[in-house]
């Protein structure tokens, strides 16, 4: 072997295992991003414990989920609005938010949040079922 080949193959070897290295770094940074975002759509707290400010937001139709987020987290409700989104998406409540003004806590987490947004009329099962009842 020539010392060409000597120092071509070392400088190869150097690059590759400076490649594996990054790539290796940049996958082990996304996947713990994207585990924290997950497990943050289920666990995230509120903003403040205990009873927290009452803070009114209106809400008009049509509006994004991804708007209302961002109104939210201006507002000192949340901490993310894409999280928001998410949690929309994978809520009970997906697609049911209600034009309306409501008073929001910043102790409520978003899933409170949404189930007070979401809050439907009584169904006609509902009603009937309370009128009887009475």
């Amino acid at each position: 072997m020539s010392i060409k080949e000597i120092i071509g193959s070392t400088l190869e070897l150097i690059i590759k295992a400076a490649v594996l290295v990054f790539a290796v770094t940049y996958i082990m940074r996304v996947s713990t991003t994207a585990y924290d975002y997950g497990y943050r759509i289920f666990t995230e707290k509120p903003v403040s414990l205990g009873e927290g400010r009452i803070i009114s937001v209106s809400v008009e139709d049509p509006v994004s989920v991804m708007e209302i987020g961002t109104m939210l987290e201006e507002r000192g409700l949340i901490r993310d609005a894409k999280l928001f989104v998410m949690q929309e998406l994978l809520s009970e409540n997906h697609g049911k938010i209600q034009p309306g003004i409501y008073d929001l806590s910043t102790a409520m987490t978003a899933e409170e949040m949404l189930d007070v947004m979401a809050a439907d009329a009584p169904e006609e099962g509902e009603e009937d079922a309370e009128g009887e009842s009475q």
